[in-house]
């Protein structure tokens, strides 16, 4: 029997599932404690940025436990207390993925197509999560348009393929930047439209061209919950 919803009770069942990258030392590991009620799967060395505030860490070393990660996001009663899955960073577990297949293979060249099935599909996994937000964080790096040549930065992930494919995956694709006010005091922003230089996009339409660097503000202004 078919079943009618609408888009509304879809997005709030569904989850807000958002992207960002920016350069190293940003605050994108720090923005993981804005969300709500999260927890962090991570194949980072260290969390030290997040020292001052006690969240808890899943830490991936390998492909199967980055596997078991998201089957205890999807399947475990303890998974449930959490409202936000952070995955910082994305393009660190790819590192991982492309070490481990390496050594697997005896052409280095084989690694590569690996490394595109199974971070596909295991992104892929983790955005389709029922009932979580899913922030997923990126390093920068700068893409060549093969037709135009213009350069535009986006976020980077092992081999040539994947980075380009990221955005595509994501309604909500941000890049996180720093500027300075007239007093030249600095301030962090999430950048949620593109520009000549930047990938970004927010298909909710609910957002300012640039918002604070605050996760929970951003979901409930993307939920209609904002005031």
């Amino acid at each position: 029997m078919l079943r009618i919803t609408t888009t509304d009770q879809i997005s709030v069942a569904h989850g807000v599932k958002v992207l960002v990258y920016g350069q190293s030392g940003v605050g994108k590991t720090v923005l993981c404690a804005t969300a709500p009620n999260p927890v962090i799967i991570s194949a980072e060395a260290g969390l030290l940025s997040l020292r001052k505030v006690s969240i808890p860490v899943i830490e991936i070393t390998n492909v199967d436990e980055l596997v078991e990660a998201h089957r205890w996001c999807k399947e475990s009663a303890e998974a449930r207390q959490y409202e936000t899955i952070c995955i910082d960073s994305i393009s660190e577990i790819g590192e991982v993925v492309l070490a481990n297949a390496k050594r697997q293979v005896k052409d280095p060249r084989q690694a590569y197509g690996e490394l595109l099935e199974k971070m596909l599909t295991t992104i892929k996994a983790f955005r389709d999560l029922q009932g979580k937000h899913v922030y997923m964080s990126a390093k920068m790096e700068p893409m060549r348009d093969e037709l135009t040549g213009i350069v535009k930065y986006g976020p980077s992930m092992p081999g040539q393929k994947l980075g380009p494919q990221l955005p595509y995956l994501f309604d909500e694709v941000f890049r996180m930047g720093i500027n300075k006010t007239p007093q030249g005091e600095e301030y962090r922003f999430l950048q949620t439209q593109p520009d000549l230089q930047y990938e970004a996009k927010d298909r909710s339409g609910s957002l300012d061209r640039m918002e604070p660097p605050d996760l929970t503000h951003v979901f409930n202004k993307i939920l209609g919950g904002a005031k």
